[in-house]
């Protein structure tokens, strides 16, 4: 079969939408981050935006581990599929569009100079990056010049400063987009930069150009991307005639709300090729309505559904227990607590669930499980605490989630990985390797005894950053629900929820 190359693509003779001439550009762009989200968001978006002729950015894509798709994607020429179907407005839409503007790929661990090399471009001028809500998170380590940091923050830092030794000045700034849904992820960002640098005892001209001549923006993202459609591969690089295994599948839908000032806008000018892409001086209202509803309902559902035997979450929502939980936890525990306008949050609720219920993305609830600590505790925890603060007690939905990611995280440890076993079989568990020791310890000490258990856990501020056993009745729902999982199995636990 036909493979994906840029003369092919350039030559018009692949009948898909694309960049004209397929170029390679300058890059301007450096991406930390290779995973289906940022390929089927940010490069999808800049990739539209350089087919109008409003931009020519080149993106260098870094893999932030040293397990990733850089040498795949460099075999074939930055080149790959997004794929968009949904259903808008009552009507199914579908674009397929192949993205040409990765110029290059690495992997920084194993080629940090060249790594360096980028950072150090002064063409470069915008660094984005996607490593989940757990990479922006201050680890002290030493400072390697001339290899590669560990942690992603480590990383920004060296790179920044090496940018400085090398260009200095008012001009060689760069506008960084961190993509990681955490609240303040630039401001954060910014703050953890500054803090190695102090640790690592560098110039202090150095810190002063970090906080004058660069922008850490705080950003808001939203698009639903699970990726690689296997099920369907091969029928669809049937129908479009050439073979791409690095294709992306996600929704039309999309929102990017960038928190800056609007003359930056201009020199990654998305929102005037069409796309959904808002500047604005305050994203807190957006952040809120999105992670509250959108990524809370996610996590509140999606390890209780895993656990139950499902593997979508589209077979989630034609569940009927599944689906009447999650509308419980949806309309009673969490919308009527996101600080919006009554209409806006129904409305914007009722979207959701009709976007979770797109027949054509098969989005794997195991992958929604990744970090599902640090998860619960920004998407949903502070939905629970608003019920709790209007009502005095926790809900009984929200905790059941709460209980649902306790009986995921029970494991073993096969060949070094935490693995789990549902009825279906066994489960990959990733997480950090605090969260996946404290829970593991927790099982190994209290695996006969829900409430000790989950008084053990609860209590614990290094995960959760408080100590949850203060929040009235959250831990005896969370134990009275673990106890009705481990006894009953999750399906029967799930039906027995009490409506708030």
């Amino acid at each position: 079969m036909t493979q994906l190359t840029r003369e092919r693509l350039a030559s018009g003779s692949l009948g898909v939408t694309h960049t004209p001439g397929a170029p390679v550009l300058p890059v301007t762009i450096l991406q930390i981050g290779d995973g289906n989200f940022l390929r089927g968001f940010v490069d999808w978006m800049v990739d539209v935006a350089n087919g109008q002729g409003l931009s020519k950015a080149g993106v260098a894509l870094a893999q932030p581990l040293d397990q990733g798709i850089a040498g795949l994607l460099k075999a074939q020429e930055g080149l790959y599929t997004v794929l968009l179907r949904g259903i808008e407005q009552g009507r199914e839409v579908e674009t397929r569009r192949v993205v040409s503007c990765v110029s290059d790929t690495l992997n920084p661990h194993a080629d940090w100079d060249r790594m360096l090399g980028h950072a150090t471009s002064p063409a470069l001028r915008f660094l984005v990056s996607n490593t989940t809500e757990a990479g922006i998170a201050d680890v002290e380590e030493p400072y390697t010049p001339g290899a590669c940091q560990i942690s992603f923050p480590a990383k920004v830092a060296a790179l920044l400063h090496a940018r400085y030794q090398a260009l200095g000045g008012a001009d060689s700034g760069l506008i960084l987009l961190p993509c990681e849904l955490i609240e303040a992820n630039g401001a954060n960002l910014k703050r953890i930069v500054l803090e190695h640098a102090r640790r690592w005892g560098l110039e202090s001209g150095f810190a002063a150009w970090v906080e004058q001549h660069n922008h850490f923006l705080n950003t808001l993202v939203d698009r639903i991307v699970p990726g690689y459609p296997r099920d369907e591969a091969a029928a669809l690089f049937a129908k479009w005639g050439y073979e791409d295994t690095l294709a992306v599948a996600g929704e039309p839908f999309h929102v990017w709300v960038i928190e800056g000032p609007a003359e930056l806008a201009e020199e990654l000018p998305l929102h005037k090729a069409g796309l959904n892409v808002v500047w604005t001086d305050d994203l807190q209202p957006y952040r809120t309505r999105k992670v509250r509803i959108l990524n809370g309902a996610h996590t509140a559902s999606a390890l209780a559904a895993y656990g139950a035997g499902l593997d979508t979450v589209k077979s989630m929502m034609d569940d009927a227990t599944v689906s009447a939980y999650l509308n419980t936890v949806m309309f009673e525990e969490i919308v009527p607590f996101v600080p919006l306008p009554e209409d806006e949050r129904q409305h914007y609720a009722a979207t959701i669930m009709e976007r979770f219920g797109n027949p054509y993305i098969r989005h794997e609830l195991i992958s929604i499980t990744l970090n599902s600590v640090s998860k619960w505790k920004v998407r949903v925890l502070p939905s629970l605490k608003d019920y709790v603060a209007r009502f005095g007690e926790a809900p009984s939905g929200l905790s059941f989630s709460l209980a649902a990611l306790l009986r995921f995280y029970r494991c073993e440890t096969v060949a070094g990985d935490c693995v789990g076993t549902r009825d279906a079989g066994t489960y990959p568990i990733k997480d950090s390797a605090e969260a996946l020791a404290t829970l593991g310890a927790a099982w190994t000490a209290h695996s006969g005894d829900p409430k000790a258990l989950v008084e053990t856990v609860l209590a614990d501020a290094r995960l959760w950053g408080e100590d949850l056993t203060r929040i009235p009745s959250l831990a005896h729902w969370t134990a009275h629900h673990l106890d009705a999982i481990l006894t009953q199995g999750m399906r029967a636990a799930m039906a027995a929820v009490p409506k708030a």
